[in-house]
């Protein structure tokens, strides 16, 4: 047995390996520089509960992932009360940036005058969509603040494990295709709805080839904000020999009304899977954005292991 104070006596007691030396030794982890700008979120669609818990979380994983982060939220529909938007997200990072070196010097702390951008913008978007990009660069223009804004999420590695994890929690697909057992209803052909037009399509469709290697069936990326285009996409694949097909968002969520999705899916005649949320690989990819534009090297978002 154990005691408040450790181990009962005898018993062994496990000491911390000590630091490998060598370059084989782990890298130390990464925290925020000092006075390192603000990573601010910007989040389209309604804004509501499940938008903002959404967006809490993707949030906290970007923090957890590099210590000492200031990472915000701004919302393109926002109001001000509950949901503040992104200009006045923006202009408030700005606000304690300057009120944090001006309290430096009052103290002298002999603090270098802050440089760069005050913020960078990551939209929380898995592909391109010009439409709600120019919002954002409009949003951030309006601001009249020193700002950096960055491209959508993917294509990505990582947003092909994401996919993988969602079609498999809805029974669509095998979570390890290394392990030899089937799912009954794992789909044979996989619709990736996306937003945004032709674009978006295309680049859906680089994430629609990481996601048919893992599965080892055809993928297709298809728009749902285009009339016909899931529908074609679904007759596409059941005349080249699939027959249970299952729709795959390659979406957040926030950006589009949820009940569109469950509507591609009847107009395509087959099951779909959640969107994306905020599964772990969507914080990782927003911080790398991030890091990206700093110029930090970050050790998250390298790509993703196969299940």
């Amino acid at each position: 047995m154990s005691s408040p104070t450790g181990p009962a006596s005898g018993l062994p007691v496990r000491m911390p390996r000590p630091r490998q030396p060598g370059r084989h030794r782990r890298p130390e982890p990464l925290a925020a520089p000092e006075g390192a700008p603000a990573l601010v979120l910007a989040v389209p669609g309604t804004p509501g509960a499940a938008t903002r818990a959404l967006a809490e979380e993707v949030v906290s994983i970007a923090r957890s992932e590099l210590p000492g982060l200031d990472a915000l939220i701004g919302y393109l529909d926002g109001d001000e009360a509950e949901f503040p938007t992104l200009p006045s997200v923006l202009a408030r990072a700005a606000d304690v940036r300057t009120a944090r070196y001006e309290q430096s010097l009052a103290i002298g702390a002999g603090t270098k005058e802050p440089e760069g951008p005050v913020a960078v913008v990551v939209p929380l978007l898995a592909g391109p969509d010009n439409a709600l990009l120019r919002r954002v660069r409009q949003a951030v223009m309006d601001s009249r603040v020193a700002a950096e804004l960055t491209d959508a999420l993917g294509p990505h590695p990582l947003l092909a494990e994401a996919l993988h994890v969602r079609l498999s929690e809805a029974g669509l697909a095998r979570a390890d295709r290394a392990r030899l057992f089937t799912v009954a209803t794992a789909a044979d052909g996989i619709i990736l709805a996306s937003v945004g037009g032709e674009e978006a399509v295309q680049a859906a469709g680089i994430t629609g080839m990481l996601l048919a290697a893992r599965l080892a069936v055809p993928v297709m990326a298809a728009a749902l904000d285009q009339e016909g285009s899931i529908a074609g996409v679904a007759e596409q694949l059941r005349s080249s020999g699939s027959q249970q097909l299952a729709l795959a968002p390659y979406l957040i969520g926030p950006e589009i009304d949820a009940e569109l999705i469950g509507a591609a899916a009847e107009e395509a005649g087959c099951a779909a899977a959640q969107a994306l949320g905020p599964y772990p690989a969507i914080g990782k990819l927003a911080l790398a954005k991030y890091t990206t534009a700093l110029g930090i090297a970050p050790q998250q978002a390298q790509g993703a292991p196969v299940l």
